[in-house]
C-alpha cells in the first residue's frame, strides 16, 4: 500500500486532563491494546486455517464494542470539562455592556416570572421585527453565543464546515461556472481579447429549527440556578442532533440539504453538481483483499489543495469495522487520539463521528472525506427566539425556542464518498 504524504491537518485543542479525563483515556488506550492483541490473533488464524475461532471474533467484538463506549465517555467528559459558565458580557473596553446587562435581567424576568415590559421595550428600541408574543423573544447575544459553541462541540458536520451568519433569510453565494480565457503570449505578440467568466449563485435558505425544554415554577424561581446555561444545557442536544441528520441526510425540504442528498457519480466522471465516489467493489463491505486499498485511492482522489484539511466522516459502526484493518505493512490504519479532546486518524487524517451517516450496506455511501469547510456551508441566521408557554403543560412551564439554520454543498469538487457496492 502506499505511503500518504500531506499536509498537517487542522485538530480541535486539546483540553488540560482533568483525573477523571486521564483515568478515561489511559483506560481507552489500554482497551485499545488488548483489541489490537485479540485482532492480531483473530488474523493469524484466519491465516492458518482460513476461519477464525468463534471465542476469539465474540472477543474482538466485545473488546471493539467496549471501545466505542470508552470513547464516548471520554468525549463526554472533555466536553464537560471545556464547557465555561456563562458570564456577564462587556463592551470593548473591558467593562460591563449596560445595554447586554439590561437585555439579560429583562430576558431572566421573562423566563423567570413571564413579564415581557422589558423585553418588548428593548426589542422597540432595536427596531427588531416579528418578535412580541407569537414569535417569542430575542435571548441574550451571550446565551445565544455559547449555544453556538455547544453545538459546534458535538455536531460533527459543523464543527469541520464553514458557518456564515446572515440577517435574511436567504443566503446567495455566487460562483463561476466558465473563468476567462487565459494562456501565455510573447511580449509583442497579438492578444487575443478574452471573454468574460460565466456566473450562477447557489442558493442556502435557512429552516426554523425548534426545541421545546420544559422546568417547573420551582426551577426558576430558584435564584441559584443560572437560566441562560439551562436552556444552553437543555437545547444544544436537541438542535446539534436535528441539525447534524440534516447536513448529511437532509433533503433540503423545511430543513437543510445533506451532502449525501445530492446527485452522486463514479469519481471517473465526476462534473460539478455531483459528488464523485469510489466503490469498495463487495456490496455491503470492504474488498476481501487488501481492503485498504480503496480507502487509500479515496485519499487521492481528492486533489492536493483539499488534502491538507481533509477529514474523514462516518458512523460508530463503519469506523468499528475500519478499525479491524491492517496496511501490507502490518500496521493498524486506524490510531486512537493521542491525547484527550483531540480525534482518532486514519491513515494520517482526522475523523469525525457522525451517526447520521449510514451504516454499510449493499450500495450505501458510509464514508466521506474531504475539506468539509470548503465544501459545505451552514448558514445561521442571527437571533434564536425563546416563547414562554405556561399553559399548555401545566404544572410545568415550556419554551419554546427556534433557531433558523441552513446548510448546502457549495464546492462539490471537496467531497468524496466510498459506496460499499461493486461498480
Amino acid at each position: 500500500m502506499r505511503d500518504l504524504d500531506h499536509g498537517p491537518f487542522e485538530t480541535k485543542v486539546a483540553i488540560p486532563p482533568s483525573a477523571d479525563i486521564a483515568a478515561a483515556f489511559n483506560g481507552f488506550m489500554q482497551a485499545f491494546e488488548s483489541f489490537k492483541e485479540a485482532n492480531d490473533e483473530r488474523l493469524a488464524q484466519l491465516e492458518r486455517r482460513m476461519t477464525a475461532d468463534a471465542v476469539t471474533s465474540e472477543k474482538v467484538q466485545r473488546i471493539n464494542g467496549a471501545l466505542d463506549e470508552q470513547k464516548q465517555r471520554l468525549d463526554e467528559l472533555v466536553l464537560k470539562a471545556a464547557r465555561p459558565r456563562l458570564g456577564a458580557s462587556t463592551a470593548e473596553d473591558g467593562l460591563p455592556d449596560a445595554r447586554a446587562a439590561e437585555h439579560k435581567a429583562a430576558f431572566h424576568a421573562y423566563v423567570r416570572k413571564g413579564e415581557t415590559t422589558g423585553l418588548a421595550g428593548l426589542e422597540a428600541k432595536a427596531l427588531s421585527v416579528g418578535s412580541g408574543p407569537d414569535g417569542g423573544y430575542l435571548v441574550p447575544e451571550e446565551t445565544e453565543t455559547e449555544i453556538g459553541r455547544l453545538m459546534a462541540e458535538i455536531s460533527p458536520i459543523r464543527a469541520i464546515a464553514s458557518v456564515r451568519q446572515v440577517s435574511g433569510a436567504l443566503y446567495k453565494k455566487p460562483f463561476v461556472t466558465t473563468g476567462a480565457a487565459a494562456g501565455w503570449v510573447a511580449e509583442t505578440g497579438t492578444r487575443n481579447q478574452t471573454t468574460s467568466p460565466t456566473l450562477a449563485s447557489l442558493e442556502f435558505p435557512t429552516m426554523e429549527l425548534y426545541a421545546m425544554p420544559a422546568a417547573t415554577q420551582t426551577l426558576l424561581d430558584d435564584s441559584a440556578v443560572n437560566i441562560d446555561q439551562w436552556i444552553a444545557e437543555e437545547v444544544r442536544t436537541v438542535f446539534a442532533e436535528q441539525e447534524g441528520t440534516a447536513f448529511v441526510t437532509g433533503d433540503g425540504s423545511n430543513k437543510p440539504r445533506g451532502f449525501l442528498d445530492y446527485a452522486k457519480v463514479a469519481n471517473g466522471g465526476w462534473s460539478w453538481g455531483n459528488l464523485g465516489y469510489l466503490a469498495t467493489g463487495a456490496a455491503g463491505d470492504f474488498a476481501g483483499t487488501d481492503p485498504a486499498d480503496v480507502l487509500v485511492d479515496l485519499v487521492y482522489a481528492l486533489k492536493a489543495g483539499y488534502r491538507q484539511n481533509a477529514h474523514w466522516v462516518m458512523n460508530r459502526k463503519t469506523q468499528a469495522a475500519i478499525r479491524k484493518i491492517k496496511d501490507l505493512d502490518g500496521n493498524y490504519i486506524w490510531q486512537p487520539a493521542l491525547q484527550a479532546g483531540t480525534p482518532a486518524s486514519l491513515l494520517g487524517f482526522p475523523v469525525a463521528e457522525a451517526e447520521a451517516m449510514p451504516d454499510m450496506a449493499t450500495d450505501s455511501f458510509s464514508v466521506g472525506f474531504g475539506d468539509f469547510r470548503r465544501g459545505y456551508l451552514i448558514v445561521d441566521r442571527l437571533g434564536l427566539r425563546v416563547l414562554r408557554d405556561p399553559y399548555s403543560a401545566k404544572p410545568y412551564v415550556l419554551f419554546y425556542t427556534t433557531k433558523r439554520v441552513g446548510g448546502g454543498v457549495q464546492d462539490f469538487d471537496a467531497i468524496k464518498l466510498i459506496k460499499f457496492g461493486t461498480s
